[in-house]
């Protein structure tokens, strides 16, 4: 798999460059970014996973949610950039439902296959319930409901405001699991502690390399946007689809990979923190911080959702919620999860 995603990089960043300078067919490139993009979040996981060793896998799933959501982020900014608000809107409820369903769905699944029972730390699951509940539901369904009164310059107000508050609430969530009660949140690892591993990269070269990546992915995600429109055409798929299930999916696919992985070696530790953590992340900091960005463009993006995109997150929520407040996954409730985001997913394209 790593020389895999190694020749999809040496081949897709050259060829990024060349299609976009001789301007190859839309459809053709936008394979083209998308497999370069999904190779470099594979390099990006890789890096992530060798600092999550060195650093604990309570900072290691927060610096791969962190770095994975750098992707979404970059080509949120682009698509913002080009009036896309509807794309970028799409691809954080995408994100949400990804996160929270296909990503713990495969973890789930792909670890229960080789372990009947997988534990993970409850209290954190607790604690990110509440949280999930107040991000989806309090931030993204309510004001749904106020703006239904009001006019575009209010609603973007009501925007700014929960965003600002959003983003303090996260940092907030963030001192509190890592400072002020971090012992209560490292039960589970110090278990694990006989289990040294080493990293497959030093910490200064994961650091390189993250950077890098980040770097290349920021070049190809700017020339993906500009597909969108064509490519849509080309398929009939909406903008509402493109953002829900393709932006979200290789937007999003350096810790669909890692979570798989650490589930498949029972770090549910790692595998949960990065699809939920992911997804609080998405919710609390990369919707707010968008909102923001977007008052520099012509076009502003309220944070306001379409009702399929609401009751989609909000039934998300409840079952991951439901699954994993008990600290323990298998195999059946992994199926489910993939079953629910398939279902979602149909219902997407069909509209």
């Amino acid at each position: 798999m790593n020389k895999i995603f190694l020749g999809l990089v040496l081949l897709g960043v050259p060829l990024s460059v060349i299609g976009s300078l001789l301007h190859w067919p839309s459809v053709i490139m936008f394979i083209v970014y998308c497999l370069t993009i999904v190779a470099l979040a594979g390099f990006m996981g890789r890096a992530t996973e060798s600092l999550a060793i060195v650093m604990g896998p309570r900072i290691g799933g927060l610096l791969n949610a962190t770095f994975g959501n750098a992707v979404e982020l970059i080509i949120s900014i682009f698509s913002l950039k080009a009036g896309l608000v509807g794309v970028v809107l799409a691809s954080l409820t995408g994100s949400v439902l990804g996160n929270l369903l296909l990503v713990a769905g495969l973890s789930f699944f792909v670890g229960g296959t080789k372990y009947k029972r997988q534990k993970f730390n409850v209290f954190d699951a607790r604690h990110n319930a509440g949280l999930l509940i107040f991000a989806v539901i309090v931030a993204f369904v309510i004001p749904e409901i106020f703006t239904q009164n009001m006019g575009e310059s209010s609603t973007m107000s009501l925007s700014v405001g929960i965003s600002i508050i959003l983003i303090l609430l996260y940092l907030a969530a963030l001192f509190f699991k890592l400072v002020t009660h971090r012992g209560v949140y490292q039960h589970t690892e110090k278990l694990e502690e006989h289990e040294e591993e080493v990293p497959e990269w030093s910490r200064k070269k994961a650091i390189i390399i993250l950077a890098a990546a980040t770097l290349a992915v920021a070049y190809v995600s700017e020339k993906l946007v500009h597909t969108f429109s064509e490519v849509g055409e080309a398929f009939g798929w909406s903008e509402l689809f493109i953002g829900v299930i393709i932006v979200a999916i290789v937007g999003n696919a350096a810790e669909h990979a890692s979570a798989v992985i650490m589930a498949y070696k029972n770090k549910m530790d790692v595998a949960v923190e990065i699809a939920v953590g992911s997804t609080l992340q998405v919710a609390m900091f990369v919707a707010p911080v968008l909102v923001l960005i977007s008052l520099m463009y012509p076009t502003s993006m309220p944070l306001v959702f379409t009702m399929p995109e609401l009751i989609s997150m909000v039934s998300a929520v409840f079952l991951v919620i439901m699954i994993s407040n008990d600290g323990e996954t298998n195999w059946f409730e992994g199926l489910t999860l993939l079953a629910a985001y398939f279902i979602m997913g149909i219902g997407f394209y069909l509209l």
